[in-house]
């Protein structure tokens, strides 16, 4: 069982994205969420089983829209998906996979040099995945949510959930955002966190 925290703020926000979508979500804050972080869940309605996403912040991909990942075109995805479906997003402030914004630029560079994604994590002595899913589990069970249908690729977002009391009922995979410019970072999660994507071949 993880810590209860407690709902802060519920307040309606209008959302309107860049290609003219449009949605209205509640969104909810938290008192006593373990990490101590600034995280978000928004609400679109509450269907027995929501569909669930747990979104980590990409200041990079999610607001300057940067080619190097997939995090901008995947929040767009999980907000029309959730909206449609209902359930809750969950926007966790672990930026760069729970690194920091500016190692994650930092990794960057190592990445420029040759490195893939997690290999130049841990160049730079740190781990190459730090994040810990406890806060999404507690903010959750603040909701009234024992019982998730995940929206995912990654493997490791369903251990961990269901490690801490939330049962993952199924998953449902996400769109492949496959770019030039990002193809070697997700043929990177494929082949070292086992995510489940189905990627083009890189050339050569």
């Amino acid at each position: 069982m993880v810590p209860a925290a407690t709902i802060r703020t519920r307040v309606r926000v209008p959302l309107h994205f860049a290609d003219g979508y449009s949605a209205a979500a509640e969104v909810v804050t938290f008192d006593g969420l373990t990490d101590g972080g600034e995280h978000l869940a928004l609400v679109f309605g509450a269907p027995a089983r929501p569909l669930v996403r747990m979104h980590s912040e990409c200041l990079t991909g999610d607001v300057f829209g940067s080619a190097r990942c997939d995090c901008g075109p995947q929040l767009r995805e999980a907000v029309e998906r959730i909206d449609g479906a209902g359930g809750v997003l969950l926007y966790l402030r672990q930026e760069g996979r729970g690194i920091g914004l500016y190692a994650k630029l930092d990794a960057y560079a190592l990445q420029d040099a040759g490195l893939d994604t997690y290999e130049a994590n841990t160049a730079l002595g740190l781990p190459e995945d730090a994040r810990d899913y406890t806060a999404a589990a507690q903010m959750l069970a603040a909701l009234g949510i024992t019982e998730v249908d995940l929206l995912t690729n990654n493997p490791d977002k369903v251990r961990q959930l269901r490690e801490r009391g939330v049962t993952v009922a199924g998953t449902v995979p996400t769109g492949v955002h496959a770019t030039p410019d990002n193809l070697r970072y997700l043929d990177a999660k494929v082949r070292h966190t086992n995510h489940t994507l189905a990627l083009p071949e890189l050339a050569g």
